[in-house]
């Protein structure tokens, strides 16, 4: 009877290794996810010039959620396993909710390329998060890289603030904690389910919250529609609450968490263009430098193994 028992194990399930097609196919699908990310600052500026805070975000995770529940539903999407509302409810809590309201509320007071290169921290925090989560190890180059690029982004940022932080910098600080969180849970995900769905059920999962959140905040906060406000809310919306994290989260599970969160480096930099496109915003001569050491920093974090 034991050896009967024991014949009825759970085989083992061998895990594949993406080839290079795939690695290439997720490395792009990551990159557009940087690219969609780099417009939601400038887009939130847009967007607080017609809502409030509260409003804008709230608002943005509901017609979000609105978009990725369609689609659920249009394609008949089973519920996921008991077993992955915990980690979608980290997503939910870090992506959906913690970071646009941390960096919406230092939006208020920081330009968006201090913002920007703030949140560049955020390729070093998320690896950090992978490895006490998921157990990645990568390679010394890898870390060494790494650091190298968040020492320039932190460089940088000092030097545009005079080297005093700000309410808007422990913002954004917190927004990297909770976002790293996200990603990392997010990216584990997608490894078991597609990615959009990850972000999809995230987004269902909060609307118990945003909704009576949204309702509150725009019968209090005073809301102007004009070509930017709905176009920044849109774009939070769809582009960097959706359709930015599908392809991210998509990128996350073919070439893995560290990779593809050091694509992130570049975040900042594409985003300074943009203020200065979108906004008007006047870029220093260090953004250029800066620019350089981080797509070196990209190359080598690229090119490392684990």
């Amino acid at each position: 009877m034991r050896a009967q028992s024991s014949a009825t194990a759970p085989p083992a399930i061998a895990v594949a290794t993406p080839g290079r097609e795939d690695r290439g196919i997720g490395t792009l699908q990551a990159a557009l996810g940087v690219v969609a990310f780099s417009l939601t600052f400038p887009a939130t500026a847009w967007g607080l010039e017609g809502f409030g805070p509260w409003s804008l975000v709230a608002v943005r995770s509901v017609l979000a959620a609105v978009i990725a529940g369609s689609a659920l539903l249009a394609l008949r999407v089973p519920l996921p396993a008991r077993r992955h509302w915990p980690g979608l409810a980290v997503v939910g809590a870090g992506v959906v909710l913690g970071f646009p309201l941390l960096t919406t509320l230092a939006l208020e007071t920081s330009t968006t390329a201090h913002a920007a290169v703030v949140v560049g921290l955020l390729p070093l925090t998320t690896a950090l998060f992978s490895a006490l989560r998921v157990g990645t190890r990568p390679s010394r180059t890898f870390w060494i890289a790494a650091l190298a690029g968040a020492a320039a982004v932190l460089a940088f940022t000092v030097q545009q603030s005079g080297g005093a932080l700000t309410t808007a910098d422990l913002y954004l600080f917190a927004a990297l904690l909770v976002c790293a969180a996200g990603y990392t849970e997010g990216g584990r995900l997608a490894r078991v389910m597609p990615g959009w769905q990850v972000i999809g059920w995230a987004l269902v999962l909060c609307l118990p919250l945003t909704v009576p959140v949204a309702s509150v905040a725009l019968a209090h906060e005073p809301v102007q529609l004009t070509a930017h406000s709905v176009t920044g809310l849109l774009w939070v919306a769809a582009g960097s609450q959706f359709v930015g994290l599908v392809v991210w989260y998509r990128g996350m599970a073919a070439i893995g968490i560290p990779k593809a969160s050091q694509l992130q480096l570049a975040q900042p930099l594409l985003t300074l263009v943009w203020s200065v496109l979108l906004l008007g915003e006047h870029l220093t001569v260090a953004a250029p430098l800066t620019a350089a050491a981080v797509l070196v920093c990209i190359a080598v974090t690229q090119r490392s193994r684990g």
